[in-house]
């Protein structure tokens, strides 16, 4: 087997300037440093999604999680998630590869497709919520319900602008972005708890688990787009440590202020925009959150490029963000409000990147990875890896079947059948994490 070893690290003093490159066998300037990667992460924890879906965390109406518990799921679910990120952008800062370009090593090329495909499909669909969230977002600030067409354009167009001069954009990020956002996370922050914090739920941890699941999830769906950005990290450590600070810092601060701002509006997540616009000088601050949530596009529409690349080496990256920013912005154009099956997505995307990461992790570190991957176009597929994923993916649907009609039937059928019942230690993603990881070790041995 022939390895690819990582791409040269080149002098940030002749890189300043460089840009990301148009196809796929270039070699990716090295010029992102520690506060450069943190910023990127840091701006992408906080998400407009991020505020909203904190209804995910606290539960239902009725049924909420006390404050307690859902403080404790989102710094446990988001540490672990974000670890899990942390690494595989380590892998992509070894290796200089985009994030399905090195699942060539674990799969083979071939192979790789069909995460790719995956990829593909999550990352346009995430563009398109984003886009819609931006709407929202736009509408709360602007004290309107129209122009819906409007802030799709705006937002479309500005996606597709910064996936043109993405190492520039992250640039701007460090430089201006990030400290314009951590005013605003502050000034909200303070406001709101100065209000009150209702607490629905004390006492109630019922329901722990799977609000930490959903934590894991959010940072998981990062997982196969980390390495379209690390890869241009100056270091792996850095990769790693920028990564898992920034985002998990990000993170945890969204979610508890969307949290704090869902309590006060009623439990509904459709108000938590007017929970900030309703403090003084709240429009403002909530301004700055929804142009910076473009940075969600981009990484979207960016990596949805860095995807097809994989599929398609020597298509010029512009040209595919382009034309993936023009059909994001058409599918939001297309949808009048932010669908309901949110959290149904979001299990999904759990279920099939934590088993595929600790398939990833526990190969690269503890098998064939050891040796050196190959990364190149005539990579062989690997068959048997497959087979740990899909134990994995079997794992999570098991024990948290994703609320799709007819999907969730056949597996509460399988429960019952074997007589199962989730217990309230019985995490999705641990579980399907731990049997894919010792599936592959398996595979591994019989080799």
């Amino acid at each position: 087997m022939t390895a690819v070893s990582p791409a040269p690290v080149q002098e940030p003093t002749a890189t300043a300037r460089a840009e990301a490159p148009l196809v796929l066998d270039t070699a990716p300037p090295r010029t992102l440093d520690f506060r450069a990667l943190f910023s990127l992460w840091a701006n992408l924890g906080v998400s407009l999604i991020g505020f909203t879906s904190a209804a995910t965390v606290i539960g239902a109406k009725g049924a909420e999680l006390s404050l307690a518990a859902a403080i404790t799921a989102t710094v446990v679910g988001t540490v672990i998630g974000t670890a899990m990120l942390g690494v595989t952008a380590l892998i992509g800062a070894r290796t200089g590869a985009p994030a399905m370009a090195v699942l060539r090593g674990l799969f083979g090329t071939k192979l790789s497709y069909v995460p790719t495909v995956l990829n593909i499909v999550q990352c346009i669909g995430w563009g398109v919520y984003e886009l819609l969230v931006i709407t929202m977002g736009a509408q709360a600030v602007t004290g309107t319900q129209g122009w819906h067409w409007l802030f799709v354009l705006l937002g479309g167009a500005l996606t597709t602008t910064l996936t043109i001069w993405p190492l520039g954009s992250i640039g701007v990020l460090r430089k201006y972005v990030t400290i314009a956002v951590g005013i605003a996370m502050v000034y909200l922050t303070v406001q709101l708890v100065r209000q009150g914090v209702p607490n629905p739920g004390a006492g109630n941890w019922s329901g722990f688990l799977s609000a930490t699941d959903v934590m894991i999830a959010m940072s998981i769906s990062f997982v196969p787009l980390a390495a379209d950005y690390t890869r241009h990290a100056r270091a792996a450590g850095t990769a790693f440590w920028a990564t898992l600070s920034g985002y998990t810092l990000a993170q945890v601060w969204c979610y508890l202020l969307g949290a704090v701002a869902l309590l006060q509006s009623d439990g509904d997540p459709n108000l938590i925009f007017s929970s900030f616009t309703g403090v003084a000088a709240g429009w403002a601050f909530l301004l700055v959150l929804v142009v910076r949530e473009t940075d969600q596009s981009f990484a979207n529409v960016y990596s949805t490029a860095m995807s097809i690349q994989n599929l398609l080496p020597k298509v010029d990256r512009r040209l595919l963000t382009g034309g993936i920013g023009a059909l994001v912005t058409g599918l939001a154009l297309c949808i009048d409000e932010f669908a309901a099956s949110y959290s149904a997505f979001l299990f999904l995307i759990g279920s099939v990147f934590v088993p595929m990461f600790a398939v990833l992790a526990a190969d690269y570190f503890l098998g064939s990875g050891r040796r050196g991957w190959n990364l190149a176009e005539d990579a062989p597929a690997r068959w048997l890896m497959l087979l740990p994923w899909a134990l994995g993916f079997a794992t999570y649907q098991f024990i948290a079947p994703t609320a799709i009609d007819g999907w969730r039937g056949f597996w509460l059928d399988l429960q019952s059948k074997v007589g199962f019942e989730a217990q309230p230690w019985t995490s999705a993603s641990l579980l399907s994490f731990l049997v894919a990881a010792l599936a592959t070790l398996a595979v591994q041995r019989r080799k």
